[in-house]
């Protein structure tokens, strides 16, 4: 029995099932990688302006849409997370850090501790985050947020028994413009005090 007109099917089935693999593989990738293109830096803190508004691109889509979440309209404000200090290095739930201000102009901000795939962080205090009404502040309007375990005087938040974190903090009403790279020096530095 000649087989040389199956081995073009054999041939032809491998390519597709190694295509339908490949383009999964890239899917699941880009949707974990972020909401997509057009992302906004400064320091630690990353935005992705548009995921709000009607130019979203189709990855930032399929994101929100598997994970449900109501981003902010670009209208309302702007979103930002910090996945790392400012040095570079992970957020790591027994590590210490201070978040230092300035902030950028908004008239209304608060910043939360969550966990990487965005919800809150269990913690014994059941405090969760800060905003621009109820922060402690030193004399000439200066602020700073400590993030350990142990309890702390003044603005104290706990990541609880959290590996990894992530720091969100949500301007409203801000007049920073996404057209342009905002300047770093205007956001929150998020120092590492030390590690357990």
């Amino acid at each position: 029995m000649d087989l040389k007109p199956y081995a073009n099917y054999l041939r032809a089935g491998s390519a597709m099932i190694a295509g339908l693999a490949i383009g999964l593989l890239a899917t699941v990738l880009s949707l974990n990688a972020g909401y997509g293109f057009n992302s906004l830096r400064a320091g630690p803190w990353t935005s992705w302006p548009h995921i709000g508004g009607a130019d979203i691109d189709p990855y930032a889509r399929a994101v929100i849409s598997r994970s449900g979440e109501a981003p902010l309209g670009r209208d309302q404000g702007l979103a930002f997370i910090a996945r790392t200090d400012s040095d570079g290095a992970p957020l790591d739930g027994a590590c210490d850090y201070r978040i230092v201000d300035p902030l950028p102009a908004a008239r209304y901000w608060t910043m939360t501790l969550a966990s990487p795939d965005g919800r809150l962080v269990a913690n014994p205090t059941e405090r969760y985050g800060y905003s621009s009404v109820d922060i402690l502040r030193k004399e000439g309007g200066a602020f700073d947020i400590d993030i350990a375990r142990e309890a702390r005087p003044g603005n104290w938040l706990s990541p609880g028994q959290a590996q990894r974190f992530v720091v969100m903090l949500r301007l409203y009403d801000t007049p920073l413009d996404i057209d342009s790279t905002p300047d770093p020096n205007s956001f929150p530095k998020i120092v590492k005090l030390g590690c357990a």
